[in-house]
């Protein structure tokens, strides 16, 4: 290896304990930084992410596909060009799970089903191209449920073990609050994304509808389904969408926005934000833990210096979630009408029934849910523009002691049917020691906004939390 022992392997302060802290508790930003000063060898970043993943998975299983030597050969040859001085990308040697609805070239894609199992790609989704053109190293695909819908996944939440990860982006929502990888694809229908973050502790983001290019990536919804990802800081975050972010001729969705410096955005060290507090969201339908700790959390933030106040939506958000089901069902059965004719039996349960449901609604009544999603998006972005973020509650109630789910979407779907940028923060346990987060959403491609105000709220709301922000290992 080729440290160089006049620069600390630490760079950054989210690891305390310098003397003891080993390569795989690095996040995106400290290991992309101590590799390009030549402090830390992508090899011995693989390796150490290797070993711990070996420790950790035959419990968590995270891993759908996991080629170690594959893995190791990747990092041999980002070491290689930086030792020629080649040009390195912002995230040269850094490897990142990938959820298993992704393209990847040479490497199979069985989107958690039978159906796909010996699937390998030709080529890339463009979201896993833009991260390997800047450096990054696929480290392997994580356990997606089947077709990103709502049968529950294998994976097991390291908090927990007998409490859902959350899903469809279980594997790699797990795996990121695990150390097993520093960040992780997934992606959004309902609240693929934001819930399995917020029960497993980790940063969740979703941007806007469009902000990420979907080229390559399993559809389960073709109006909805938005991409996003899973870190360990709001840095990370934003870093990640400076490499994704952008147009791309090849997704239909694709906007045409101009992106802007988004990590730029989230470390400027910005003032306090206008919060709207949004209370008929979540205050009848949270239970007592999380309606508490987010009055606290908005206190804390009050106390800071945020202006907080209390914003009603004059919208149904019953109404809502109801033409999210039809939009969701009716476009899944249109994508699968095809392979489901033949091999019905071969799709999971709840797969299977969202696909018959979908097969069986009338045109009309998907036309009248895409003009209540539209209606109601007018009234989420009124509300909206009150204030710089709107905060509520990642979840209605910390991650279900049960298997047999992957949980309520009801707290996230809201922001993913009108295309809103959304992230979530871990912000403490519940009672019973589990993860709880708070989700905040601005109105569409207000990506540097969402992310400079979580930044502000992530450092008010304190990093004290190393000791709840790191699971139990389960080894």
């Amino acid at each position: 290896m080729w440290y160089d022992s006049r620069v600390p392997i630490f760079l950054a302060t989210e690891v305390d304990d310098l003397t003891t802290a080993q390569p795989y508790e690095m996040t995106v930003s400290q290991a992309s930084e101590a590799i390009a000063l030549r402090s830390l060898s992508p090899v011995e970043l693989m390796r150490s992410l290797l070993e711990r993943s070996s420790a950790q998975d035959p419990v968590l299983r995270v891993w759908e596909t996991l080629d170690e030597d594959a893995a190791m050969e990747a990092a041999r040859r980002s070491e290689q060009a930086l030792s020629k001085n080649e040009t390195i990308g912002r995230l040269q040697g850094v490897p990142l799970g990938v959820k298993d609805i992704f393209n990847t070239q040479g490497m199979r894609t069985s989107s958690g089903s039978p159906i796909y199992a010996n699937f390998v790609p030709d080529h890339d989704s463009t979201a896993v191209a833009r991260l390997k053109g800047d450096g990054a190293i696929v480290m392997g695909k994580t356990v997606t449920t089947e077709f990103a819908s709502f049968d529950p996944p294998p994976t097991r939440n390291p908090w927990g073990l007998d409490h859902t990860p959350g899903g469809s982006s279980s594997g790699s929502a797990a795996g990121v609050a695990a150390r097993m990888f520093p960040a992780a694809l997934g992606s959004q229908t309902a609240g693929s994304v934001l819930r399995p973050a917020s029960y497993n502790g980790v940063v969740g983001f979703k941007p806007t509808l469009g902000r990420i290019s979907r080229h390559g990536v399993f559809t389960v919804s073709w109006s909805v389904d938005t991409l996003g990802y899973f870190t360990r800081s709001v840095e990370d975050a934003a870093l990640l969408l400076d490499v994704l972010a952008g147009h791309d001729p090849l997704d239909t969705a694709s906007s045409d926005t101009p992106v802007e410096p988004y990590r730029q955005a989230a470390t400027a060290g910005g003032k306090p934000p206008r919060i709207g507090l949004v209370r008929d969201f979540f205050f009848e339908r949270a239970d007592a833990d999380v309606r508490n700790h987010t009055e606290r959390v908005a206190a804390t933030l009050a106390d800071a210096g945020a202006h907080v106040e209390e914003i009603r939506v004059s919208a149904d958000f019953d109404d809502m979630l109801a033409a999210h089901r039809v939009v969701m069902s009716v476009e899944m059965a249109a994508v699968h009408q095809q392979v489901f004719e033949t091999r019905a039996d071969d799709y999971a349960p709840h797969a299977r029934e969202t696909i018959e449901a979908g097969l069986l609604l009338p045109g009309i009544t998907y036309v009248q849910s895409q003009r209540i999603r539209r209606r109601f998006r007018r009234s989420m972005e009124k509300a909206a523009s009150a204030c710089d973020i709107l905060l509520t509650p990642t979840t209605a109630t910390p991650a279900p002691r049960d298997l047999g789910t992957t949980g309520d979407p009801w707290f996230q779907t809201p922001w993913t049917t009108v295309g809103f940028p959304t992230i979530t923060l871990p912000c403490g346990l519940s009672s019973d020691g589990m993860p709880l987060g708070i989700q905040l959403a601005t109105g569409r491609f207000s990506e540097s906004k969402l992310l400079a105000a979580a930044s502000w709220c992530e450092t008010v709301l304190g990093k004290d939390g190393e000791a709840w922000s790191t699971p139990p290992d389960r080894n």
